[in-house]
């Protein structure tokens, strides 16, 4: 496996690593009071492409590799949890499972306005009848 990070990599990654310090730390008070993430934090996060680390770029994502979303993650981990959180849930569970087994109409449908930050991808895992159980979840689209 290479390890080694490509010049477009190391570019988003001081991109994201200059907009966590300046952007989102400059509200992370914010975020803990208001348990909410600013809308302008979100555009600005758009803007960057971090709602489409995980998506192919045939679907408007940026299509990084798990070693460049290892190295993006990073960046994006040094700050508040909640953005941590958003970033992370969507990328990872919320979109990955699409991206791996969705068929092709499912991720013409999804995907593009997942890239875009349209839509946030998530998961739902606890319900009062499956508790913390995945296999048990009752609840349907």
């Amino acid at each position: 496996m290479d390890f080694q990070l490509d010049e477009d990599i190391l570019l988003l990654k001081e991109n994201v690593r200059d907009f966590i310090q300046k952007e989102v730390e400059a509200v992370a008070e914010q975020i803990e009071a208001d348990d909410k993430i600013p809308q302008h934090i979100i555009e600005m996060s758009k803007e960057l492409g971090l709602f489409g680390l995980s998506i192919p770029e045939k679907y408007g994502g940026l299509g990084i590799g798990m070693v460049g979303k290892c190295a993006i993650y990073e960046e994006i981990g040094q700050t508040h949890n909640g953005y941590t959180t958003l970033i992370g849930a969507h990328t990872g569970i919320g979109t990955v499972g699409l991206v791996e087994f969705g068929n092709e109409q499912q991720k013409e449908k999804y995907l593009p306005s997942m890239a875009s930050g349209e839509k946030i991808g998530a998961f739902a895992l606890t319900e009062p009848e499956a508790g913390s159980n995945a296999a048990n979840l009752q609840t349907t689209q």
